[in-house]
């Protein structure tokens, strides 16, 4: 094997860092690699050497003695023992991040947590904006009461896997590769239960319903999720537990609509109170106030009454509720009543620009567009 100063053999300064050594080992691997370069005895060589130089190099101690009494430092049988090497082996190392872990890279499965769970909660509006605590029961798998999540019989243990020797991986080889995946005996954990419990059957977990206390927060709306940490689904062979989100719909309110902050209402009002004005009661969830309607409020007058919407859990500020008012015509008038409004109309039909302003606006509208077609 040659004698080479190992530095100039992967091409880095005497102050490369380990990953700079790795990054340049792995470039000439790439490039010597007898499958790449059947039959040529050099590249084998070149392959060999780079081998060589990494595995001192990337150590730490054997890099120490190296710099100091140069090749007299290190194991002088060492470059024979990487003449002698696998070609899969040393390959796997190379590329074990990228089947699933080289032999540097395995290791044990770590047992899973549990799963997340969601629970959707109907809500009325009421409960929504002001905050309620609710129970809710939920169907799920928790930790085995008998083994306490170890799926093992009391007063047993589980044992090394044979098949892995406990480390969990398995390698499987195809040609110059190695590629490691979990052991398909154990399923990655190391271990395996030759006694189960008896009551989970060496799965740590059981079925089961729970009963929990869901606190909701005032001000949540439609898709809010509340979060209860640890409370979904038990992990495996007493891994951590998944959580639990409890998801909002609120459901339809017959007098109010939401939107963010704002509740809005229609408030029908009488054709007297349009035309005279006047005090009318209007509902908030809070009980019902006053709203002042000025003379002559036509029909989709919105009105404001502010800090009587949401008090949102994203916002510091109170929203308000939004009062469009509708003017309702009177329906089944008896003889007199309707009298009474055509007298109303002969009164204003001698100025229907003042009493009328949108309807008169209307038609003149419509008239000069008609002109203006004929022109």
């Amino acid at each position: 094997m040659s004698k080479r100063d190992y530095y100039e053999v992967l091409g880095v300064g005497r102050d490369a860092g380990e990953r700079e050594i790795k990054k340049a080992y792995k470039k000439l691997a790439m490039k010597y690699h007898p499958d790449r370069n059947q039959g040529d005895k050099q590249a084998e060589n070149n392959f060999k050497e780079a081998k060589e130089a990494y595995d001192i190099l990337a150590d730490a101690n054997k890099r120490g003695a190296y710099d100091q009494f140069g090749h007299d430092g290190v194991d002088p049988n060492r470059g024979a023992g990487a003449q002698g090497a696998d070609f899969g082996d040393i390959f796997g190392d190379v590329f074990g991040d990228i089947f699933g872990g080289g032999r540097r890279g395995g290791g044990q499965r770590q047992a899973a947590r549990g799963s997340d769970l969601r629970y959707n909660m109907e809500l009325s509006l009421e409960e929504a904006v002001r905050g309620v605590t609710k129970e809710i029961r939920i169907p799920t798998l928790a930790a085995c009461g008998t083994c306490h999540g170890n799926g093992c019989k009391k007063g047993t243990q589980p044992k090394h896997c044979s098949t892995c020797q406990g480390s969990g991986q398995v390698q499987m080889r195809q040609g110059f590769f190695a590629v490691q995946q979990p052991c398909p005996h154990c399923r990655g954990r190391g271990q395996v239960i030759t006694d189960p419990c008896g009551t989970c059957h060496g799965e740590g977990r059981v079925q089961k319903s729970k009963t929990l206390s869901v606190k909701i927060p005032a001000g949540v709306d439609n898709g809010d999720r509340v979060r209860l940490t640890g409370e979904g689904e038990a992990g495996e062979h007493g891994a951590p537990a998944g959580d639990l989100y409890v998801q909002m719909n609120v459901r339809e309110h017959a007098i109010f609509e939401r939107e963010g902050n704002n509740l809005y209402c229609e408030v029908p009002i009488s054709i007297t109170h349009a035309a005279l004005g006047g005090d009318i009661e209007v509902p908030t969830l809070d009980g019902k106030v006053k709203l002042k309607i000025p003379e002559g409020t036509q029909t989709g007058k919105m009105f404001r009454l502010r800090h009587k919407g949401v008090n949102s859990v994203r916002a510091h500020s109170v929203g308000d509720l939004m009062c469009r008012v509708v003017v309702e015509v009177p329906v089944n008038l008896t003889d007199h009543q309707r009298d009474l409004f055509m007298q109303l109309q002969n009164s204003m039909s001698g100025n229907p620009q003042r009493h009328n302003p949108k309807k008169e606006g209307f038609f003149d509208g419509v008239k000069k567009f008609f002109d203006d077609l004929t022109s």
